[in-house]
């Protein structure tokens, strides 16, 4: 089947439709009613490890292993006319072997043909480095275990010796014992947000109104750090609750908007703060058979720098910063609050500045027995 015949007809914009498609780096194939492949890019092509003459004699439950979830995925967005995505799926080819992809299917609008964007994981890394961060996690939760007994218990000691020996200083030692002082309630005050990642108890979560706690936190930085700053906003008003912890919540978001507005030029810094859902996105966790449902999208966006990609795969990880004098455990601490809300936190590199997305589970009314 030719491209034209797929998008309702032949006009003279098919050669920049095929051109723009035959650009995109990620494998894409056409499925027609049949379950027959019946039109791909040059890198589904690649992808497959076959030609697009070949893939178009062959049928998709050939080109993957019996029970692939991306004939799944096919099924059901046949049923429902709707877009499904779903992260972290082992997918199979006869040629190349498995790979961990991410598959997104959507319906062709007007047709009965399915269209299939496959990430393959070189491209979509960033979603696994969103799961991982919990590892890093967990080592900063044994190393602030053993921080507060091993450090802050010597660092007490030293601060009031000091403070003894300031009693009798001269006016040049007591500028010394001071910054003694001082550089010890520094060190005690990085360990007490380090302890803050040893704490694994279960949290208490209810229905949230995102957009609730985004207006506090809109306030509250408008109020303070953040007043210099134009905030917009752009939300979903039919938006459900968020099945979280509120406090949590803000403590996330005003982490990040306060990066945000360090992140802004001091004329003309703006911020964008949005909601969306988005149907069908679902996560395969490791270790978690179900995919999780994440359909509720929360959005920081700024119009500074962004951050530089050389630390971009490391974003999430513990004193990770481009900040001078930053610890680097705001982001760390904000992907362990989303870890443990079960859901993920990603960053998008945007032409100016760059946007925080966080993908959360809805809350869902408890059953009542009859």
């Amino acid at each position: 089947m030719s491209l034209p015949s797929l998008f309702g007809g032949k006009n003279n914009n098919d050669f920049d439709a095929l051109s723009v498609l035959n650009a995109l780096p990620d494998p894409i194939i056409v499925v027609d009613e049949e379950g027959a492949v019946c039109m791909t890019n040059p890198a589904g092509e690649e992808f497959f490890g076959s030609s697009a003459n070949i893939l178009r004699r062959t049928y998709l439950k050939d080109l993957v292993p019996f029970g692939s979830p991306l004939l799944g995925l096919v099924d059901q967005v046949r049923e429902s006319g709707d877009r499904v995505s779903e992260y972290s799926v082992e997918l199979g080819t006869p040629k190349l072997g498995v790979k961990n992809v991410n598959i997104q299917v959507s319906a062709l609008y007007g047709t009965s043909n399915v269209v299939v964007q496959i990430e393959e994981r070189t491209i979509a890394s960033k979603m696994d480095r969103q799961l991982t961060h919990r590892g890093a996690a967990r080592s900063v939760t044994a190393m602030a275990t053993m921080l507060a007994h091993e450090v802050k218990n010597p660092l007490s000691g030293i601060r009031g010796s000091a403070q003894l020996l300031e009693m009798n200083a001269s006016d040049a030692d007591r500028a010394l014992t001071r910054l003694i002082c001082d550089e010890t309630d520094r060190i005690c005050a990085l360990v007490d947000r380090m302890e803050a990642f040893s704490d694994d108890r279960p949290i208490d979560r209810d229905a949230v109104n995102i957009h609730e706690v985004l207006e506090h936190v809109r306030m509250v930085a408008a109020a303070g750090f953040g007043a210099k700053v134009s905030f917009k906003e752009n939300y979903d008003p039919s938006l459900p609750f968020v099945y979280g912890n509120r406090d949590q919540l803000v403590q996330v978001l005003l982490n990040l908007v306060k990066n945000a507005v360090e992140a802004v030029p001091e004329e003309g810094g703006e911020i964008v703060l949005s909601t969306a859902y988005r149907h069908g996105v679902r996560l395969a966790v490791p270790g978690n058979q179900q995919k999780v449902q994440l359909p509720l999208e929360v959005g920081i966006q700024d119009n500074g720098p962004g951050i530089p990609d050389e630390i971009l795969p490391h974003i999430f990880d513990p004193f990770v910063t481009t900040k001078t004098g930053g610890s680097g455990l705001g982001l760390a601490l904000v992907a362990k609050i989303v870890g443990n809300h079960g859901g993920i936190v990603e960053y998008e590199g945007r032409e100016t500045g760059g946007k925080f997305l966080i993908r959360l589970p809805v809350y869902n009314i408890p059953k009542t027995k009859a």
